[in-house]
């Protein structure tokens, strides 16, 4: 019995992990959860991000101490000669001709040492430092910029799904209603008191109900596949949506639609914004490349030489040095490079001021077009209850014999336009709002 036990409680625990690994059912924040994790755009901005810090560790190294050690070893089966000049034979008093054919090497050369180095000052070390850290700064925008890229497109395509999703549930309500009818008003025509055109023209309407839903079940599937696309997910897998147009359709917040424009709540402008500093640092760096740079130095070396391994000589060198670069004239590259990157920042802070007026531009639309279709949609729903009414009214005459199939009929259509209207109205103002909190960076 214990084992029978076991064994159901390690077949529930498979089950939950492999619902929890095969999710199929997504309500539209699951979905961006989705998509940030697996998107590919932005695993290549993570790491990016990770190439920023290692530009960091790169550019702080060049500041740090650097140590080195070589050993090398030189045999020569002929040692090279240097010819001396006359005088040095007549300073020795050298019969002619001696003495001036010298080598200063032996056969054998051996040296092993050590060498220490260290940047003592350099203006454009700091100035890259600071570069290198507000490059992280940019690429960590840049990550989030994508992030809200990759949610607002989830948003986008998730949404139609859901206005496709509420359109056929419409028409199936009006499938099953209209079946319904026909049943009835075959009935009555069984028994005399119909005509045949009655029944044909509910047939019809049928039909083209029937029609329409397979049109909206084959672009649902097109949808889908679009937002598997967007959350990088199994095109062969199956996927559902949890969420519907009446869930996510809330009042927008009052504040966003009074409140001041916030800037700095857009990743795109905080990145355009560190963009702009990160020129000005391009620009100190080349007046920095004027400053002098100084180094300094040490090493040790301990040399053999020696024409076999027996009777050579070790020789120890120590050295200590520094040296100072002044830069002097380069040909006017620096002063180029300079210009250039001044007219880089203009152009840059020109573009962020068409980034704040486009924001701006965004937000007073979008505003303008959450409270009309805010209007549109409470006007809809005054005409679907009229329409509904309508077509209770003409149903319930020709039941009675006082009315025309004919007033079923248009009173009929005029409801199932008037459903989609609706419908369309509140898929309208569900963009709206998401467009409204999209432009104010929410």
């Amino acid at each position: 019995m214990k084992n029978i036990y076991l064994s159901q409680l390690i077949c529930c625990i498979l089950l939950a992990g492999f619902s929890l690994k095969g999710q199929t059912s997504f309500s539209l924040e699951e979905a961006i959860d989705y998509a940030l994790e697996n998107n590919l755009e932005i695993t290549n901005a993570k790491l990016a991000l990770e190439d920023a810090d290692a530009q960091i560790s790169e550019r702080l190294s060049i500041g740090l101490p650097k140590v080195e050690g070589a050993l090398e070893f030189n045999h020569y089966p002929q040692v090279p000669i240097q010819a001396l000049p006359e005088e040095f034979a007549q300073a020795f008093m050298l019969p002619p001709g001696e003495g001036q054919e010298v080598s200063f090497l032996l056969k054998n050369n051996f040296t092993a040492g050590i060498t220490a180095s260290s940047l003592v000052f350099d203006g454009t070390y700091l100035t890259g430092v600071k570069a290198a850290r507000l490059l992280k700064e940019y690429t960590a925008m840049q990550l989030i910029s994508k992030e809200q890229t990759i949610h607002n497109n989830v948003m986008d395509a998730y949404l139609p799904s859901l206005l496709i999703k509420e359109s056929i549930k419409t028409l199936e309500k009006n499938i099953a209603n209209l079946e319904k009818t026909l049943f009835e008003t075959t009935e009555i025509y069984k028994a005399g008191f119909a005509e045949q055109l009655d029944v044909d023209r509910l047939e019809l309407s049928l039909a083209n109900l029937k029609t329409d839903l397979e049109n909206l079940e084959e672009q649902n599937t097109i949808v889908l596949n679009a937002l598997k696309f967007t959350m990088n997910y199994p095109m062969k897998d199956e996927l559902a949506l949890d969420d519907n147009i009446e869930t996510l359709l809330v009042e927008a917040n009052d504040e966003h639609l009074t409140e001041q424009i916030q800037y700095l709540n857009r990743a795109e402008f905080r990145v355009a914004e560190i963009g702009l500093a990160l020129g000005e640092l391009n620009i100190e760096q080349y007046e920095r490349g004027y400053w002098p740079s100084l180094g300094a130095f040490a090493g040790y070396q301990y040399q053999y030489q020696g024409d076999n391994f027996t009777d050579g000589f070790w020789a120890p060198t120590f050295v200590l040095g520094a040296k100072l670069t002044v830069p002097i004239f380069d040909g006017f590259e620096k002063r180029s490079k300079k210009e250039r990157a001044q007219i880089e920042l203009t152009q840059n802070t020109n573009s962020k001021l068409m980034l704040a007026n486009l924001i701006q531009l965004e937000v007073e639309n979008s505003r303008k077009a959450y409270l009309q279709a805010r209007k549109r949609l409470a006007s809809q729903e005054k005409n679907l209850a009229l329409a509904e009414r309508i077509y209770d009214t003409t149903t319930i005459k020709y039941k009675e014999g006082v009315g025309s199939s004919l007033e079923v009929t248009q009173s009929e259509q005029a409801l199932y336009q008037t459903q989609q209207n609706k419908i369309q109205a509140m898929f309208d103002l569900l963009n709206a709002k998401v467009a409204l909190e999209q432009a104010l960076g929410k």
